[in-house]
């Protein structure tokens, strides 16, 4: 890496000695604008809109534009006179906790390297730093702009992020915000159960950026002069769908299938909504349940009672039998004899 910058960490009376180097660098695969027949780079002369000369940048200054046509002209020396072109300090300001630093005012990052005998002090800064569990707030001046930004402990190394300043962000302003608009419970429900069901935790390294990939594969087949594999399609996303609940609903069983888990359906973990449904349930349970076991039981009595209704009945009708001959024969005694 090469250091953009030589200057010095401001910390109370003690000064310390960095370089400043870039900690990111974008990826992008950057092309040049060349002529489609022959290949031969275009160029872009520098030339005066007023007299139409070519212009060398050592004839070029800044131009403020006040509108109407009028310009004001600023040279180097103007901006010499300022006093943030020669400062290489970074000033500590205060200490914050990081949580309270919104991170839409993040711009840039940069290592901090300590430079000749300040390694000692740099590593006093670094260890208090990270023991406090605080971000320093500071103002450094990088190319001709006086920024605000943070410093910070980043595996073992100060790290330096520029800041925008607050009257840099700009203010929302959409009409839906002034809207009187009304989710309901259940709709909230399936949506903290889907968030719920792609949570998980962040490893940059899982994250590629497929485009540049498939751009430099073609760029290489190009160079080796052999076809390009063309890559799959992936699939196309759904239509907006009407019915909100429907689709939360299926975004959350989408989501348990990339997981590998079951379907709401086959012991998976209840939504909120399948949840207090289950409860209802649940609740009705004990009675159909009650109402269930007394008929068995009165189908049992039943069965029980046939043997006994059964065995009654063949002793009465031996009692029976049994009588019939001695009624009869009774009967015969008493019977009127005939007289001669």
């Amino acid at each position: 890496m090469r250091a953009i910058w030589k200057g010095a960490v401001s910390f109370g009376l003690v000064s310390i000695g960095v370089k400043l180097y870039s900690a990111t660098e974008e990826k992008d695969i950057r092309f040049h604008q060349v002529h489609r027949d022959d290949g031969g780079r275009i160029r872009y002369k520098r030339t005066c809109s007023v007299c139409g000369e070519e212009v060398t940048y050592d004839d070029i200054a800044k131009g403020y534009d006040l509108g109407g046509g009028e310009m004001v002209i600023l040279t180097d020396e103007d901006f010499a006179e300022l006093p943030l072109t020669t400062s290489h300090a970074i000033d500590v300001l205060e200490f914050v906790p990081a949580e309270q630093v919104d991170p839409i005012l993040y711009n840039k990052a940069y290592f901090l390297e300590p430079e000749g005998t300040a390694t000692k002090p740099y590593v006093l800064l670094r260890d208090a730093l990270a023991d406090s569990e605080r971000v320093a707030i500071v103002k450094v001046a990088l190319r001709q702009r006086e920024q605000l930004a943070t410093l910070r402990v980043r595996e073992g190394v100060l790290l330096l992020n520029t800041m925008l300043w607050p009257d840099e962000v700009r203010t929302p302003d959409f009409g839906f915000l002034d809207e009187d608009l009304k989710v309901r419970p259940p709709e909230l429900a399936m949506a903290s159960s889907l968030i719920d069901s792609m949570a998980g935790e962040f490893q940059p390294d899982a994250f590629t950026d497929d485009y540049r990939a498939a751009l430099q594969e073609v760029i290489d087949a190009k160079v080796e002069g052999r076809e390009v594999v063309q890559p799959e399609e992936e699939e196309a996303a759904p239509a907006a769908a009407v019915d909100l609940m429907a689709a939360l609903k299926a975004s959350v069983e989408r989501a348990r299938a990339a997981r590998g888990e079951e379907p709401a359906g086959k012991a998976a973990e209840p939504t909120p909504i399948s949840a207090a449904r289950s409860a209802q349930k649940a609740a009705k349970a004990p009675a159909k349940k009650a109402a269930a076991q007394k008929a068995p039981a009165k189908k049992a009595a039943a069965k029980k009672a046939e043997p006994a209704k059964k065995a009654a009945a063949k002793k009465t009708a031996e009692k029976k039998a049994a009588k019939a001959p001695a009624k009869k024969a009774a009967e015969k005694k008493a019977a009127p004899r005939k007289t001669a």
